[in-house]
């Protein structure tokens, strides 16, 4: 608040999503379970503001698969381009937004994003990411290896899907070289980007990349030679990349105080469209 210039009164609401630590799927036989650590009443008695929590528990309670969770802000953002667009963010976990015309929507998860290529390249002594691309820039790609990736039962289900962020991590490259490593983990992403497509009712005209992974110009390269299509970070359209993860609770805290939906059946997977969230109001304190 202080780096943007701005005073707890100049704030209606704070959307706080927490650290995820734990993201189970729902399967035939149980409920999906999800975790994320921050205490929102703490926050909202130090800001003296109210603060929506706890987004995704009430998706997973009705069957829902509790993520992706920014499609209504993708939606939101979208709303005057050209149609059908995806929207793609590549964090620990790939995950799409797909947006047709006649308000058609479609989320799901792709696969692994940059967590098994960060793991990779800190267990390795190069620092906490693949800055630039700048190693798997000097590798070369396991093709045969990433098919047998994308054997992994995943990617034959139908979405919406979900995976937890270590589902996939660094061994899937064990006793390669750091190079070829970075190289595979990168492509693997990028293709299973491009196994997602063939779930879509159309091919997006253009794919827009937000998540560190857009940071990533071999990454990019990949995800444009795997799908074929147009690929551009969102800062192409004007929005901010950085900073878009937080505009999306910010969006959905709003969508919960005006008991609108957060999620849908094509988003999560969800019965029927939930508004979920949870609202805490500072304490009052006693003088």
């Amino acid at each position: 608040m202080r780096a943007a210039g701005l005073s707890p009164k100049d704030i209606d609401l704070v959307g706080f999503h927490g650290q995820t630590v734990l993201h189970m799927p729902p399967t035939d036989a149980a409920l999906g379970q999800t975790c994320q650590i921050g205490d929102a009443q703490v926050l909202a008695n130090a800001l003296g503001i109210s603060v929506v929590h706890d987004f995704r528990s009430l998706d997973m309670a009705a069957g829902g698969h509790g993520a992706p969770f920014a499609p209504a802000y993708h939606r939101a953002l979208a709303a005057d381009l050209p149609k059908p667009v995806m929207i793609l963010n590549l964090g620990g976990v790939g995950n799409l937004t797909w947006l047709g015309e006649g308000g058609q929507m479609l989320a799901f998860d792709t696969g692994p994003g940059n967590g098994p290529l960060d793991i990779w390249v800190q267990q390795n002594g190069a620092g906490d990411m693949d800055r630039d691309g700048a190693i798997a820039a000097k590798g070369q790609v396991d093709e045969a290896r990433i098919a047998s990736f994308l054997d992994a039962e995943f990617f034959a289900l139908k979405p919406p899907k979900s995976i937890d962020r270590w589902d996939y991590d660094a061994r899937l490259v064990a006793g390669m070289s750091l190079e070829d490593g970075a190289a595979t983990l990168s492509a693997f992403c990028a293709q299973s980007v491009a196994r997602a497509l063939d779930w879509l009712p159309q091919r997006p005209k253009s794919i827009l990349v937000c998540g560190g992974g857009r940071h990533n110009p071999v990454m990019m390269e990949y995800l444009a030679k795997a799908t074929g299509i147009t690929i551009a970070p969102v800062e192409d359209q004007g929005w901010r990349g950085d900073a878009l993860e937080a505009e999306a609770f910010a969006h959905l805290a709003v969508r919960h105080a005006l008991g609108l939906p957060l999620s849908w059946p094509d988003t999560t997977g969800v019965g029927a469209p939930i508004c979920g969230g949870r609202l805490v109001k500072p304490a009052k304190t006693e003088r």
